[in-house]
């Protein structure tokens, strides 16, 4: 079963339905949500979803990593990443559906 990616142009479509925006002004909403979204996570803020979830930004220290082909060890430099911890309303919606799909 192939699985569907939903993009800006989805979300954009889907608020033009909903909510009755044009398509320009719903994407250009679109897209300032994520810009949103983005600067704050740049910041090194928290950003929290309620009933979503929550992205946050966490900090990697250097380490030793290894060259799966050669075996040869290589540092890792020290990174900052992006983590999304869901909430529990979502984790529940998402393992409800799969037990109703189940049946």
């Amino acid at each position: 079963m192939a699985k569907k990616t939903v993009t800006r142009a989805d979300l954009a479509e889907s608020v033009h339905q909903d909510v009755g925006l044009s398509r320009t002004e719903s994407g250009e909403l679109v897209e300032r949500v994520l810009a949103l979204l983005s600067d704050s996570l740049v910041k090194g803020e928290n950003v929290k979803l309620s009933s979503f979830g929550s992205f946050l930004v966490r900090s990697k220290k250097e380490r030793i990593g290894r060259n799966p082909k050669t075996g040869e060890e290589v540092p890792i430099l020290p990174r900052k990443v992006v983590v999304f911890k869901p909430s529990n309303v979502l984790k529940d919606k998402i393992n409800y559906s799969m037990n109703r799909s189940d049946k």
